[in-house]
């Protein structure tokens, strides 16, 4: 059915593909609570420094 060499190629294939899910998940995860967060500590900054004047 497959020669070796096509077994490998479709194993890295599979990797690369399973790689790129878990990150495209990580990344919609991550990465908007990650600016969610820095978005709310540069306000809390912002109204600090306002307060204190």
């Amino acid at each position: 059915m497959f020669e070796f060499d096509q077994y490998l190629g479709f194993l890295a294939f599979m990797t690369i593909v399973t790689i790129g899910f878990w990150l495209m998940i990580f990344l919609m995860l991550f990465v908007p609570y990650w600016l969610g967060g820095a978005v709310m500590e540069l306000l809390k900054e912002k109204r600090a420094a306002k307060n204190k004047e």
